[in-house]
């Protein structure tokens, strides 16, 4: 389902998604936003115009957990830069329009901007917000320059810089801030930059939402960059955490191998741990401890799960009930009695939470269930229940969610409103008479059906026989024929429709006064369902790990000051192949800390290296790790350069693309870092790649980080003479004679043992091994032996 659509109903908009971004006209913008705010991207820069011309509804849409993407864009960022000697310094604010959750960030960036790409890589944002003042043409700012080019797909909108103000900034939060995280006023009093930010930011969400966010009612966080590992981009994709390299459709990722959530939050939670995992030791350990507990109670782990799953999209629904519509539409009434009946439905599910967490015994577990025994819960419900049926619940089906809404309020709370619905029911009635008259009428086996889009019409099998001359009745119009069936209407049933609407509209419009009254009088307890979308998204994340743990000998992990993983094999692969994948051991300690691989092409390199990063962000989120055995060291960043192609966007070639990527290492990496290297230096001549790489591992052997460098430049081997930190692993392979062939075939054992590998003319033996002419691999063997008789 949709959160919002491009100038569509909440009705058309059931089940589709109708997020619209990239590039669109700024001719076509919305006449509603007051011209003086804010100035198409377009009129700054010819050559992008990603001004986004959707007009977000305030409606909401229940979507099943099997259906669910967490990757529908739905965050608004806004950036801005200090000037002058405050030049790199950051000022980031951002809402999730599916939660009302603000988050601000103030730090310190270099020249490359590595944080502020990084960060808005992690909020993949549907729109970014940017002063007027960054992009004036021929003279735009490097960083607004940096996130055009990262961001192609993303709108952007540019506000003028008076709305830019830290002082309104603080305003909003003190108006806006829930009583709870007050605390964050303290925070960010002096960081003048993410005030300015949010300001701009709340400025412009009002006049997009046509919409208010209610006093005291937002969770407003501020996030500073130390709290969580850094995980650039690139690393991202080369890892395949969320997306899969050779077809984005599938789950073969670490979120696929991992995602057994059961809610949208869930799934959002979890996707957001693998882009930033934990740096925090304890926090870690309380997440294993809870892993450990679920699977070791398994009437806990099927209790909890059997609810967890019951419960909707928490945060979506805080989301639109925290707004106050600047205007009284239908759908504004239609989506505030919908979202008050998943409330009570969210709220009744409290009881069965409880009992499923009472009798857990690790200190995280607990402090979740202690915050469900918050009072504020029952006095919510109790009001509720004082208005709406206690028959009243989510249903599925738009049928059965419509009448849930018609008859939501108790009968002889509004008179009227009882009278409009005895009119409805009596239209309703009269619609499946009429039906049934014409059944009887053509003698045709006619059935009463109902979409959101028609209303009420007509159906019929494609089985039928009874039709003459295979022609259905001249009363019927609108005929569309499925797979199986008929469907259509007559002039009689659009009439009937009519009424209906029309007496629906009055039902919510009297429903909609009195929720409205309820809303106002539960506003001040209701910041206690923050606690509840808490502890909902994260109970269904750790459930999830726990799940993953049974379909597979996982281990938990412990974390000391060493990378030791026993027997450890890649989680995606294994979820690919067949057979288990060939498990390897690994020993990285900090007099130890620079590992030079070595090997055959198609030996275990790269995926050995995307094996050891996947199992040290699968730690640092607080799950179990495919191994008999693990330990780790934090890692504040993980850093890795694998990727082999061009980028044609950027117009750079394979070789400086490997430079670039290399060149960012070697700014951001500290003491702490984990640093996989695949092949640095294959884009160019042999002699200069050589030269580069030794450069490369002087400057890491200078840090503490943990390195692991992959090469087929067997010369490096021999810098363990100079630097003690280095050791020298590779891969094995057997020669196994070929009788058929009466050849020598390389079988490939992908296990990693000590030393330098002896193999050499690597290629030439894949070439062989491959079904490339014979005549082609002897000519290329002659040519690489008298190559190297001329080197020599």
């Amino acid at each position: 389902g949709s959160y919002f659509g491009n100038r569509r109903s909440y009705a058309e908009n059931t089940g589709a998604s109708n997020f619209t971004f990239g590039t669109s006209s700024s001719s076509a913008r919305d006449t509603n936003y007051p011209q003086n705010l804010k100035t198409p991207l377009s009129a700054r820069n010819p050559q992008r115009s990603g001004y986004r011309s959707c007009t977000p509804q305030v409606g909401y849409s229940v979507t099943s957990s099997s259906a669910v993407s967490v990757h529908s864009p739905s965050v608004i960022v806004a950036v801005v830069e200090g000037r002058g000697l405050a030049r790199g310094e950051i000022g980031m604010a951002s809402i999730d329009l599916k939660n009302p959750q603000i988050i601000l960030s103030q730090f310190a960036d270099n020249t490359t901007y590595a944080k502020v790409i990084t960060k808005l890589k992690i909020l993949s944002p549907l729109e970014i917000i940017m002063s007027n003042t960054a992009c004036v043409v021929g003279n735009s700012t490097k960083l607004f320059t940096l996130i055009t080019e990262n961001f192609k797909n993303v709108n952007f909108t540019t506000i003028q810089r008076k709305y830019f103000n830290e002082t309104k900034g603080l305003e909003y939060i003190e108006q806006l801030c829930i009583a709870e995280f007050s605390t964050v006023l303290m925070e960010v009093q002096s960081k003048y930059y993410c005030l300015a930010a949010v300001a701009a930011l709340l400025k412009y969400v009002e006049f997009i939402q046509n919409s208010v966010y209610a006093p005291k009612s937002l969770k407003i966080c501020f996030q500073g960059s130390e709290q969580t590992a850094m995980i650039d981009s690139s690393s991202a994709q080369n890892l395949e955490l969320l997306i899969n390299n050779q077809d984005c459709r599938n789950n073969h990722t670490l979120f696929g191998v991992l995602n057994y959530t059961k809610t949208p939050g869930g799934g959002r939670r979890l996707r957001s741990n693998i882009l930033e995992p934990l740096v925090d030791i304890e926090t870690i350990n309380m997440r294993l401890d809870c892993v450990q507990e679920l699977l070791q109670d398994e009437e806990l782990f099927f209790g909890l799960q059997s609810v967890i799953s019951r419960f909707l999209d928490t945060e979506q629904l805080l989301s639109v009930l925290v707004q106050i519509p600047k205007q009284d539409t239908v759908n504004a009434a239609e989506s505030k009695i919908t979202n008050l009946i998943y409330l009570k439905h969210t709220l009744e599910l409290l009881d069965p939470l409880k009992i499923a967490l009472k009798n857990c015994n690790t200190p995280l577990l607990r402090a979740y269930y202690g915050s469900l025994e918050d009072k504020r819960f029952g006095i919510i419900l109790e009001k509720i229940k004082t208005v709406i049926n206690d028959d009243a619940r989510y249903m599925k089906g738009c049928l059965n969610m419509r009448t849930q809404k018609c008859y939501a309020v108790r009968s002889n709370i509004n008179e009227f409103l009882d009278i409009a619905r005895r009119t409805y029911t009596e239209i309703v009635d009269d619609i499946a008479g009429m039906i049934t008259q014409l059944a009887e009428k053509y003698s045709l086996p006619l059935r009463t059906s109902f979409s959101s889009a028609r209303g009420f019409f007509i159906q019929m099998s494609t089985d039928c026989t009874n039709l003459p001359n295979d022609r259905l009745p001249s009363e019927f119009i609108k005929i569309s024929k499925m797979k199986n069936s008929y469907s259509f209407t007559s002039a009689d049933l659009i009439k009937m429709n009519e009424r209906c609407q029309e007496s629906l509209r009055e039902i919510y419009h009297m429903t909609y006064m009195v929720v409205c009254k309820l809303l106002s009088e539960i506003y001040e307890h209701i910041h206690c369902l923050y606690k509840l979308s808490d502890t909902v998204s994260m109970l269904d994340m750790l459930l999830s790990f726990a799940h993953a743990c049974t379909l597979s000998d996982y281990v938990r992990p412990e974390f000391t000051d060493t990378l030791a993983i026993k027997q450890g094999w890649h989680p995606i692969l294994e979820k690919i192949t067949v057979e288990k994948p060939v498990a390897n051991n690994t020993y990285i300690t900090e007099g130890s800390n620079f590992l030079i691989i070595t090997g055959p092409n198609m030996s275990g390199k790269s995926t050995y290296l995307k094996q050891i990063a996947l199992c040290q962000i699968m730690a640092q989120i607080g799950s179990y790790v495919p191994a008999e055995y693990s330990s780790f060291r934090i890692a504040e960043q993980i850093f890795t350069r694998i990727s082999t192609d061009d980028d044609i966007e950027t117009n750079s070639s394979t070789f400086m693309k490997e430079m670039k990527e290399i060149a960012y290492i070697l700014h951001n990496a500290n003491d702490k870092s984990l640093i996989l290297i695949d092949e640095l230096g294959r884009g160019t001549n042999t002699e200069e790649g050589i030269g580069i790489c030794y450069a490369v591992c002087e400057y890491l052997l200078s840090l503490k980080a943990f390195t692991l460098f992959a090469t087929h430049f067997l010369e490096l081997c021999h810098i363990d003479v100079l630097y003690p930190n280095v050791e020298n692993m590779h891969f094995e392979v057997q020669h196994v004679k070929n009788p058929s062939r009466n050849k020598e075939a390389i079988l490939y054992t992908y296990k990693l043992s000590k030393g330098h590998t002896e193999e050499k003319n690597y290629g030439l033996k894949a070439a062989e091994a491959s079904s490339l002419p014979p005549s082609i691999v002897l000519d290329a063997k002659e040519i690489t032996t008298q190559i190297t008789r001329q080197i020599l």
